[in-house]
C-alpha cells in the first residue's frame, strides 16, 4: 500500500506537470515553428487514428538525432516513460530492457516484450526476443506501446518496440557515418537509399569494434539491412526486407560487490579461465504485401524466414559437469524460424459514426537444434569437448486477432479488440545414454485476451482514456531449458503466467509542439514466473504465485524559447510479489530452502526513474544536456543485494556544414559527464553473487556523418 506521503507527491507532480507545461509552451509559442499534431503509430494497427486519440500509451522516438554511434538501441530510449533499458557493456549478452517491469527478470536478451523491424517479428515463437539485430543507421523511427493493447500482439506482450526503416527518398541519397570513442571503440557504416522507377530502396550496413570496458569484455558486430518497396500500381505495394547480423563477443560475467569495490574493471577468474564467450550469426528475410480493395479496404500480407545460430561458452566447473544428468559448458543452438501473418482492414460509418476494423490471423513456427558440449577436453578449458546434449525442438502459434475503432458519438471513442493464441512446445531428445533418460516431450498453451479503451476529447488539445485487458507469457525454450531440481530434460510443469491489465491517463499539446502525457497502471499476474536458480551461467525457472506491477508515467517537452527545448520524462513503478515462495540460494542447491516473503520488491526492477534533456540548437550548431537517473535495483528475490541509485549527466555538441549537393555533421559527446560509478546492469538471481555488471566511467566519443545527394541535395 502507498503512503499518503508518496500519493501526495505523485499528484503534486501530475499537477505541476499539467498546470505549468501549458504556461511554458504559451510563452514559446510565437518564437516555436509550427509542428505536426496528428502522427499516426502504425504498431497500434490503425490507418487513420492518430496515437494521440488512442487510449494507449505511445511514443515515437526519431532516429539518426544527435551524437550516437547507432550500436545501442539503448541511447535512444532513455526518455521513454516506463521503459528501462540498460546497456550492459556486455555485448555477449545484449541491451536488458523492461517496460513497467515486464521483461526485467531476463538475463540476457529480451523477454517479456514483443519486438519487430518493419512489421517483421525479432521475438521467437517462444518469446525470446533480440535488438542487437536492429540496424539504427538504416532507421528512421522506434515505436513504442505499452499497456494493455500490447496483449493484441499475443504472447508475452508487455509492451511492444518496433523499428522502421527510413522510407525511400526520390533522388538517390548517400550517407557515410563513423565514430570512436573510449575503450578503443569505433564504428563505420554506410546507407544508401532512393527510388528508380517503381522501385524504392534503402540499404545500410555497418560495422562495430570494441576492446571492451571492462576486461575481456571485446566484441565486434556486422550488421546489414536491405528494404526495397515495389509500387505495382493498382496491384498494390510490395517491400522486400532483408536483414543480416553477426556478433563475437567476449564474456566478462558478474561481479561480486566487493570485486565491483576491488576493480570494476575487471572481469572474474573464471571468465579467463573458461575464456567465456558467444558469437551470434543470423540472416532473415521478409515480405510485405498490401493491397488496397476499393476505398475503404486493405488485406495484407507478410511472410518471413530466418536461422539464428548461437554458440556460447560458459565457466562450468568440470566437477559439475561429472554429473551424468549434466548438459555441458557449451550451448550450441541452431534455429530455424518463419511465419505468415495476414489482416483485412476497413473503415467506414456504423450508424453515420467514423469506424475502422480490422481482423486478422498468424502462423509463426521455430525449430531449433539444440545441442551441448563438455566446456573441456583432458585439461584444456574454454573448448568444445564430448557431446551432452542432443534435442530438436520445436514450438509453434496459431493466433486470430481483431480490434475495431469507433468514434460512436461527438469526443467520445472506443477502442476494443481480442487476440486467441494457441501456443505448442515439443522436444525430441536424441542423447539418451546411460542413465541419462530420454527427456521427449510436448506442452499445450492457449488463452484469449480481450482488451477495450474508452477516450474522451476535453478539448480538440486534451484527452482522457481508461483501458483495461488480459495479458499472458509462455515460458521460453530458454526459461524451460533447464528444469529447477537440476535433473535433466525439460521444464514441461511450467505454467504460463496470466495478467489483468489497467491504465488510466491524459495527454494534451499545443500548437507550439509542446506536449504532456500523464498515465497510471497497474498489471496483476498470476503464475508469475520467476528464477528458480542461476548457476554456471545457467538459469532455470519456476511459477510462483501472484505479482503486481503499478506505477505512474510523467513526460513532457516544451520549446522554451526560440532556440531551446526540454523534455523530461519520470516513471514511478512498484513491482512486488503478493505470495511468498521459496527459492534455492546455495550454490548447488536443488530443493529451495529459502523463502521470499510477500511484499518483496521485483529483481531487475528499478521504484524510480528520471530523465531530462535540455537541447539548444541555433544556425548550424546543436547542444544538449541531458540527465538520466534510476533508484536502486534489487539484483535477487529476497532483495538481500541491491545495485545503488545513480545520476548521470551527458554532454553533447554538433555542428552542420551544408554544401551544394550535401551535408557534413560532425559532432563530441561526453558520456558520464560527471565520471560517476554506477552499476548498469544486474544479473537477476546469479548463483555466485556475482550480480553487478558495472558502467563506465567518463568517456568522450567523437563522430561525422556526410549526406549528399537525396531530394535536399
Amino acid at each position: 500500500m502507498k503512503s499518503p506521503r508518496t500519493t501526495l507527491l505523485h499528484t503534486a507532480c501530475m499537477a505541476v506537470l499539467f498546470t505549468s507545461v501549458p504556461a511554458l509552451a504559451d510563452e514559446a509559442t510565437t518564437a516555436a515553428d509550427p509542428v505536426t499534431l496528428d502522427r499516426v503509430v502504425v504498431t497500434t494497427r490503425l490507418e487513420r487514428v492518430p496515437a494521440f486519440d488512442v487510449p494507449a500509451s505511445t511514443t515515437t522516438v526519431d532516429l539518426g538525432q544527435g551524437g550516437h554511434n547507432d550500436v545501442n538501441v539503448s541511447d535512444y530510449l532513455d526518455g521513454v516513460p516506463g521503459l528501462l533499458a540498460r546497456d550492459r557493456q556486455n555485448y555477449a549478452q545484449d541491451t536488458q530492457i523492461s517496460i513497467r517491469g515486464a521483461g526485467a527478470r531476463s538475463t540476457f536478451g529480451v523477454r517479456g516484450i514483443r519486438l519487430y523491424s518493419d512489421g517483421i517479428p525479432a521475438t521467437m515463437p517462444d518469446g525470446q526476443g533480440q535488438v542487437s539485430h536492429f540496424n539504427l543507421l538504416g532507421g528512421e523511427r522506434v515505436e513504442v506501446l505499452r499497456g494493455p493493447f500490447s496483449a493484441l500482439y499475443g504472447n508475452s506482450a508487455g509492451g511492444v518496440i518496433q523499428l522502421w526503416s527510413a522510407a525511400p527518398t526520390q533522388a538517390p541519397e548517400f550517407t557515410v557515418q563513423s565514430t570512436y570513442g573510449r575503450d578503443d571503440s569505433w564504428t563505420a557504416g554506410a546507407r544508401v537509399r532512393g527510388t528508380s522507377g517503381p522501385v524504392g530502396y534503402n540499404v545500410a550496413v555497418q560495422r562495430f569494434m570494441t576492446d571492451g570496458y571492462r576486461d575481456h569484455s571485446a566484441a565486434e558486430r556486422n550488421s546489414g539491412n536491405a528494404k526495397f518497396t515495389f509500387d505495382l500500381g493498382a496491384a498494390g505495394t510490395l517491400d522486400l526486407v532483408g536483414n543480416s547480423f553477426q556478433s563475437d563477443a567476449q564474456d566478462p560475467l558478474g561481479l561480486t560487490w566487493a570485486q565491483v569495490q576491488a576493480d570494476r574493471t575487471q572481469a572474474t577468474s573464471q571468465a579467463e579461465q573458461y575464456n567465456t564467450r558467444k558469437s551470434i550469426q543470423q540472416n532473415q528475410l521478409g515480405a510485405l504485401y498490401t493491397l488496397p480493395v476499393g476505398e475503404h479496404q486493405k488485406v495484407r500480407i507478410s511472410a518471413w524466414g530466418g536461422n539464428r545460430k548461437v554458440v556460447q561458452y560458459l565457466s562450468l566447473p568440470i566437477t559439475t559437469q561429472a554429473n551424468p544428468l549434466n548438459s555441458g559448458g557449451v550451448i550450441d543452438l541452431d534455429n530455424d524460424y518463419g511465419g505468415v501473418d495476414g489482416r483485412w482492414s476497413w473503415d467506414g460509418e456504423l450508424a453515420r459514426r467514423p469506424l475502422e476494423v480490422t481482423a486478422g490471423s498468424n502462423f509463426e513456427r521455430q525449430r531449433q537444434h539444440r545441442t551441448g558440449y563438455n566446456d573441456y577436453v583432458g585439461d584444456v578449458l574454454g573448448v568444445r569437448g564430448d557431446l551432452r546434449r542432443n534435442e530438436r525442438n520445436t514450438v509453434e502459434n496459431f493466433d486470430q486477432y481483431a480490434q475495431a475503432f469507433w468514434e460512436f458519438i461527438p469526443r467520445w471513442s472506443l477502442l476494443v479488440g481480442a487476440r486467441h493464441s494457441q501456443v505448442r512446445f515439443a522436444s525430441k531428445d536424441y542423447y539418451i545414454v546411460g542413465t541419462n533418460p530420454d527427456d521427449s516431450g510436448s506442452k499445450d498453451y492457449s488463452e484469449t485476451t480481450p482488451v477495450a479503451g474508452l477516450s474522451f476529447a476535453a478539448t480538440d488539445d486534451l484527452r482522457f482514456y481508461v483501458s483495461a485487458g488480459r495479458g499472458f507469457e509462455t515460458p521460453s525454450y530458454n526459461e524451460i531449458g533447464y528444469r529447477a531440481d537440476g535433473g535433466a530434460g525439460l521444464a514441461f510443469d511450467l505454467q504460463p503466467a496470466v495478467s489483468r491489465n489497467y491504465e488510466l491517463g491524459a495527454k494534451w499539446r499545443a500548437q507550439s509542439g509542446a506536449h504532456a502525457e500523464v498515465a497510471l497502471f497497474r498489471a496483476s499476474t498470476h503464475n508469475e514466473l520467476a528464477v528458480a536458480r542461476n548457476v554456471g551461467g545457467r538459469s532455470s525457472y519456476r511459477n510462483v504465485g501472484d505479482a503486481r506491477r503499478q506505477g505512474l508515467e510523467l513526460s513532457a517537452g516544451v520549446p522554451l524559447a526560440q532556440d531551446w527545448s526540454l523534455d523530461v520524462a519520470y516513471t514511478y513503478l512498484d513491482a512486488t510479489f503478493r505470495d511468498s515462495f521459496p527459492i534455492c540460494t546455495a550454490a548447488g542447491c536443488t530443493v529451495a530452502n529459502t523463502l521470499v516473503a510477500a511484499g518483496t520488491r521485483i529483481p531487475g526492477t528499478a521504484r524510480n526513474q528520471f530523465s531530462t534533456t535540455l537541447g539548444w540548437r541555433h544556425g548550424a550548431w546543436n547542444a544538449s544536456l541531458e540527465g538520466e537517473g534510476v533508484s536502486n535495483v534489487s539484483a535477487n528475490d529476497q532483495g538481500s543485494a541491491m545495485a545503488p541509485g545513480y545520476f548521470l549527466a551527458n554532454l553533447e555538441a554538433g555542428y552542420r556544414w551544408d554544401f551544394t549537393h550535401g551535408a557534413l555533421k560532425g559532432f563530441v559527446r561526453v558520456d558520464n559527464l560527471l565520471d560517476q560509478d554506477y552499476i548498469g546492469s544486474v544479473i537477476v538471481n546469479e548463483g555466485n553473487g556475482r550480480y553487478y555488471e558495472p558502467g563506465p566511467g567518463r568517456g568522450v566519443m567523437v563522430g561525422g556523418r556526410w549526406t549528399w545527394g537525396g531530394d535536399g541535395g
